[in-house]
C-alpha cells in the first residue's frame, strides 16, 4: 500500500480546517497509509524585516530538511512549481512506485514560504495554483487532491 506523508510547518488552529482534514483522512484510510509530520512554526518578531523573515524561513527549512524521509519521493508545494491537473497528479502517484519507492512525501512550508534548500531537495515542485493560500488551508487542499487522485486511479467518479 502506498505510504503518503504530509510534512508541514505549523498546526491547524481552525476547527473547520481540522474537520476537513479529518474527513479526508477517513476517506483515504482504505487507499493509502497517511502520515502527518507536523513541525514547529518559528515565531517572528512583531513587524519582521526582510532579514528576520529570511531567518524564520531558514530555521523552518532546517527542520523540514531534518524531517524529510530520505527514501521517499519528495514533492515540494511552491508557487513556482509545475501546475498539473488532478488526472496528471493521479498518474504521477501511480508512476512513482514504478520508480522504486512506495513512499511519497508532500512538503508544505510555513507562513513566509519554503527555504530554497528544501525545494532543491525535492524530486518535484508542484504548484497548486498561482493564487496565494495560507499554509494551513493548503493542507486541506492538498489532502483533497490526494483523495481525488487516488479516486481517479480506483476508477471512482468523485473527480467528475
Amino acid at each position: 500500500m502506498l505510504q503518503i506523508n504530509i510534512l508541514y510547518v505549523g498546526n491547524i488552529k481552525d476547527k473547520f480546517l481540522a474537520d476537513a482534514v479529518a474527513e479526508y483522512e477517513k476517506r483515504l484510510s482504505s487507499s493509502c497509509k497517511l502520515k502527518h509530520i507536523e513541525l514547529k512554526e518559528e515565531k517572528p518578531p512583531e513587524n519582521p524585516n526582510d532579514a528576520e523573515i529570511a531567518a524564520v524561513i531558514r530555521k523552518e527549512g532546517d527542520r523540514l530538511l531534518q524531517a524529510l524521509p530520505q527514501r521517499s519521493y519528495k514533492i515540494a508545494l511552491c508557487v513556482e512549481g509545475k501546475q498539473i491537473s488532478s488526472e496528471e497528479l493521479a498518474k504521477k502517484l501511480a508512476d512513482i512506485p514504478l520508480m522504486g519507492t512506495s513512499e511519497i512525501t508532500f512538503i508544505i512550508g510555513g507562513a513566509f514560504g519554503m527555504d530554497e534548500r528544501v525545494k532543491r531537495a525535492a524530486d518535484f515542485r508542484l504548484s497548486i495554483s498561482k493564487m496565494t493560500f495560507t499554509h494551513r488551508m493548503m493542507r486541506v487542499i492538498l489532502i483533497e487532491q490526494i483523495y481525488r487522485a487516488l479516486n481517479i486511479l480506483g476508477g471512482g467518479s468523485y473527480h467528475k
